[in-house]
């Protein structure tokens, strides 16, 4: 009686179309978010129960970028061949896998497990998700689809933030339930994708393991675009990796529940902001995001140096405004110029990139907090993402003042066409 009913369902839910495949997929960007968020708040309960220093808890975090290193290279073009809908598939399915390794977990090597397994399948269903926003965007709004993964990211990395935090303090079991509650939100999201359109192109060829290209006219929009998401991702690798360490130590406390809530200002920050900017320009975007990222660095070296707890949710809140708009501004940037059949493996480049170098920053982190103090890690990584910073800001005026020479070429085109005499028609 059931099966019947079901498949006399399946046709009406189908009629979702690209509103439905819209929707679908900012729930996968978050879920993508999620699931790298969920282990933050556990990794001091991590270290503790199994003695691990700083530099193997940052290596755990960054095993989820070195397989996005490997999986986007190789990977990185399979949504422009078989669709956006079957690629986000097999990545939610990767992240289902890592759900149920995570909570399983007897040792560190499961830690190291898990988090591959999570990197593979976000390497796999961000970029096509990404792409399926911006292709089955029904606004009119060019910039919405930027603005609303910046506001699904954040609101995915918020709530596994703030669940992981009170579910570890309140609930038995601290390192199980997380990812029990993960594991049915991939599942949520597989029958939903099941359910949206099919988007396999009709004219393809025979696949083949191919390496992200990068078209020549793209490569000043698309050095820009990558160094400010990776300016926003090398900032989220120091909150999400040692956050929950720099709150022990300024609050001298081990509360997962008030570290999840002070992690999650940082990434709520974000989602709200993002909210108000799909209407700003992604190069103004960029900038302003640039100029709040050396403000929030600053306030986060202070807050090492001067163990504030008041200092470190500045930073967060800052950092999270900053992340905003550089991550907006970035994907908002690459998205314009970008064309459709290239920007599948565009954008999967572009997070090749920016992981690459928040693996770096994450592992750097991690050793020179091992080897000196935390307070000198962060101090050492505040002053090399400056550096990141005054690049981009070079970059955009190099780029602003390309596209102003582009403009008035143009300009000057359509007037010696306007005030040209008309030929005349032969005798």
């Amino acid at each position: 009686m059931l099966a019947p009913r079901l498949q006399a369902l399946m046709p009406s839910l189908r009629r979702l179309g690209r509103t439905g495949a819209f929707w679908t997929s900012a729930s996968v960007l978050a879920l993508v978010l999620w699931s790298s968020g969920a282990p933050s708040v556990l990794y001091p309960i991590y270290a503790q129960k199994w003695e691990l220093s700083s530099a193997v808890v940052t290596l755990v975090f960054a095993s989820y970028q070195l397989a996005l290193i490997v999986v986007l290279p190789l990977f990185g073009n399979l949504s422009d061949q078989f669709g956006r809908r079957l690629v986000m598939i097999w990545g939610v399915a990767l992240i289902a896998a890592s759900a149920i390794v995570f909570a399983i977990a007897p040792n560190v090597a499961f830690l190291f497990l898990g988090r591959v397994l999570q990197g593979a399948g976000s390497g796999l269903a961000m970029g096509a998700a990404t792409a399926s926003l911006v292709e089955n965007n029904m606004t009119g709004n060019s910039r919405l689809a930027s603005s609303l993964a910046t506001v699904s990211t954040a609101a995915g990395l918020t709530l596994a933030l703030v669940f992981s935090g009170v579910l570890a303090r309140f609930a038995p079991m601290p390192l199980f339930w997380s990812y029990i509650l993960l594991l049915a939100l991939t599942v949520i999201a597989i029958i939903t994708l099941a359910l949206t359109p099919h988007d396999r192109p009709t004219h393809t060829h025979r696949w083949r393991p191919q390496a992200p290209r990068l078209l020549p006219e793209l490569r000043l929009s698309f050095s820009i675009a990558t160094l400010s998401v990776a300016l926003a991702y090398c900032a989220g690798a120091i909150f999400l990796s040692l956050g929950a360490h720099m709150i022990g130590q300024f609050a001298g406390t081990s509360d997962a529940a008030l570290a999840g809530l002070l992690l999650g200002c940082s990434s709520a920050t974000i989602g709200v902001t993002g909210l108000f900017l799909s209407r700003l320009r992604p190069h103004v975007s960029l900038l302003v995001g640039t100029l709040l990222t050396i403000v929030s660095l600053a306030l986060m070296a202070a807050a090492a140096a001067f163990g504030s707890i008041g200092l470190f949710l500045a930073w967060c809140i800052v950092g999270g405004v900053a992340y905003s708009f550089t991550f907006t501004g970035g994907l908002g940037v690459i998205n314009q110029a970008a064309p459709v059949r290239h920007r599948g493996s565009t954008l999967c480049l572009l997070y090749l990139v920016a992981y690459t170098l928040q693996a770096a920053t994450a592992i750097g982190m991690g050793a020179l907090a091992t080897a000196s103090t935390l307070g000198t890690a962060v101090g050492v990584a505040a002053a090399t993402i400056t550096g990141f910073c005054l690049v981009v800001l070079v970059l955009s005026f190099v780029d602003a003042r390309a596209r102003r020479r582009k403009s008035k070429s143009s300009t000057s085109q359509v007037e010696r066409v306007e005030h040209s005499p008309c030929p005349q028609a032969p005798n």
